[in-house]
């Protein structure tokens, strides 16, 4: 469950707002590939709003024997997100603002590059 909180994401945008396309959860240490797969399965059931459905299949989980040192279990969890588009906006907004103030274009121009490049 913590995997798919929004505090764990290292890109600032809430999964909340959008639906995964594909997932991959991989762990570390010991523990049962049947317990796993079924507890992911019970998180995708749980919250099936948040997965799209024209996608079968589209959660894989693979389990490690070797625990990570120092620790007795781990998981990394890569999700392929649409929420992600309002990191993009927000972007391409940043960018769009600097560019009309001609922000920083300077240094580009200086090392021969055309204004519209």
């Amino acid at each position: 469950q913590q995997m798919f909180d929004a505090k764990n994401m290292m890109a600032a945008s809430d999964p909340r707002h959008g639906r995964y396309l594909t997932a991959s959860a991989m762990f570390r240490g010991r523990m049962s590939t049947k317990e796993v797969d079924e507890q992911m399965l019970n998180v995708q059931n749980k919250n099936s709003s948040y997965f799209v459905e024209w996608i079968p299949n589209n959660m894989k989980c693979s389990v490690c024997d070797i625990p990570p040192k120092g620790l007795k279990m781990s998981a990394t969890f890569i999700g392929n997100n649409t929420a992600i588009q309002e990191m993009f906006k927000r972007v391409s907004e940043q960018f769009t603002a600097m560019f009309r103030r001609k922000a920083f274009l300077h240094w580009y121009t200086g090392e021969g590059m055309d204004e519209m490049e």
